[in-house]
């Protein structure tokens, strides 16, 4: 009988940059995949290399746009590596419809619990992803097979090599207040949270702090797990500004940056945006490493 080789990880295309670090520093034999859309819109994917014979696998695929199209692959893939292992762990950098968590208008479905399903029924063991939006999204993932990593020191890590005037971490609202305060902490800096208020139904969101203490002249860095149409961002920006804010930096972990966000935060004022790697951020946009983050994770025999 073969001795099974030790682990191989497999990119789906979505995070092809983030595999290949991830695989490096594992040290595991990196397999790419061929994909071919049709004019339909169908997928066909080709491994680019042989998966039989080890004894671990890693997936790693971000559900970032187009959602439907990486979710699919990601499946074809855990589904496909199965067949070779059991020992498959999904690293889901950025996990679409994590927001969809609960019910909150009556006849919703919960999204996020569908995903967890088809993951596990695809043939995911674990799972490993980055800055989930919620703890509640995270349990609907399994609790005991998923682990969440935090991009927060490796943010940390670039703000440390800025020079920054009086810095203090902002939280756009409650929700985010302990991510940054790890921030706040890891940066060794004061933490502002803002009371933030959303229309469920319109998604108009409005600042109800009334008034802060002396932030004048202070470089701001505003902390949340993502930015997706920069609603909260602009609106914390352009609070931060009327109270006489040096600098303010906006840093997430994942910059989904849709409907012309990145403008939009550019004109309420914010100097610079800087993300993890969880995701394509395109120009303009400063992208900070979180492969050293998930290595750790991964290579622990038990997790």
């Amino acid at each position: 009988m073969a001795q099974k080789k030790g682990t191989c990880v497999l990119s789906g295309g979505s995070s092809d940059g983030l595999a290949k670090s991830i695989a490096g520093k594992i040290g595991a034999r990196l397999i790419t995949t061929e994909v071919r859309v049709f004019a339909d819109g169908e997928s066909k994917m080709r491994l680019g290399g042989r998966t039989a014979g080890y004894e671990r696998a890693v997936i790693v695929q971000s559900l970032h746009p187009p959602v439907d199209t990486n979710l699919f692959r990601a499946l074809c893939l855990i589904s496909r590596i199965s067949e070779d292992t059991r020992d498959v762990t999904a690293v889901i950098p950025y996990v679409g419809y994590a927001r969809q968590d609960a019910e909150f208008l009556p006849g919703e479905i919960i999204s996020a619990k569908v995903l967890g399903r088809m993951l596990r029924s695809a043939g995911a063991a674990r799972i490993v992803v980055v800055d989930m939006h919620s703890e509640r999204g995270l349990a609907l993932l399994g609790t005991r097979s998923t682990t969440n990593v935090s991009a927060i020191p490796a943010l940390a890590r670039h703000f440390d090599g800025i020079r920054l005037e009086r810095p203090i971490a902002v939280s756009p609202d409650k929700g985010g207040a302990r991510r940054a305060e790890r921030f706040a902490l890891e940066m060794g800096c004061d933490l502002l949270v803002l009371e933030k208020s959303r229309d469920r139904r319109t998604g108009a969101v409005s600042i109800k702090t009334k008034k802060v203490g002396a932030v004048g002249g202070r470089d701001a860095i505003i902390i949340d797990d993502m930015i997706s149409t920069g609603g909260s961002v602009v609106k914390a920006a352009e609070f931060l500004k009327k109270q006489g804010c040096g600098r303010i930096f906006a840093a997430c972990t994942h910059a989904l940056l849709a409907d012309g966000a990145k403008s939009k935060i550019r004109r309420a004022g914010v100097s610079k945006i800087v993300c993890a790697n969880t995701m394509p951020a395109g120009r303009g946009v400063a992208s900070v490493d979180v492969s050293d983050e998930i290595a750790r994770v991964l290579k622990r025999r038990r997790w």
